[in-house]
């Protein structure tokens, strides 16, 4: 999983309730489990005026004008500043990944689904919940400046906006120390791998006849 440290990246403004997971990858785009892929899907209803199906050439589609994504002024976007209950409706995982292999590293919301929030930071992407005011004033900042980036620093738990100020966000401490480290649940097992494989010699001596149930 990627680390996440400290990232500046442009704000993409979506100004809708309630985003739910079907939403944000449709479920025809579900049937593939390699965690990759998905980035030319993402909220692919909303973001093509064409039907989309899997494996279907993204250069072939028709864009959708009117919806943020497909703006030039937040082409590149890296930080997606949303409205409350992001993330709701079924809990696919494929969800944080289509955000992820799009760009993006860092969400902004006054809350999220608690399903999708915990998938996000499992997978590398920083949810983060703001006051309904202050994400207001987000989104006023973004629509009228064109450009308009922010700073995440998760080692301070801070994020600066262009002009210095600072709005400070709660995170876990157990979730910060992932991120940080590019930790998922297979990074942090396999942190115990000697461990584990010590464990596995001492059993096989003590029972050998394991070894020939596991063959079997």
């Amino acid at each position: 999983m990627q680390k996440f440290t400290l990232h500046q990246g442009l704000v993409a403004p979506m100004d809708r309730e309630n985003v739910d997971t079907d939403a944000i990858i449709p479920k025809q785009f579900l049937k593939s489990i390699r965690k990759t892929g998905f980035g030319p899907n993402l909220f692919d209803e909303w973001r093509y005026l064409d039907a989309g199906y899997p494996g279907q050439d993204p250069a072939s589609r028709k864009p959708n004008p009117d919806f943020v994504l497909n703006q030039p002024r937040y082409a590149g976007a890296s930080i997606l500043l949303a409205r409350k209950n992001f993330g709701c409706g079924s809990s696919r995982e494929h969800a944080p990944w289509a955000l992820d292999q799009y760009g993006f590293r860092a969400i902004i919301a006054p809350s999220f689904a608690d399903i999708f929030f915990n998938n996000s930071f499992k997978n590398g992407l920083l949810p983060i919940v703001l006051p309904h005011a202050t994400v207001d004033q987000l989104f006023s900042e973004a629509l009228a400046f064109p450009g308009f980036a922010l700073t995440v620093d998760l080692e301070r738990q801070v994020i600066v906006r262009p002009q210095g100020e600072e709005i400070p966000f709660e995170v876990q401490a157990f979730r910060k120390y992932c991120l940080l480290n590019g930790l998922d649940d297979i990074g942090l097992t396999l942190r115990q791998a000697d461990k584990i494989r010590a464990f596995e010699t001492q059993r096989l001596a003590q029972k050998p006849w394991l070894a020939r149930s596991m063959v079997a």
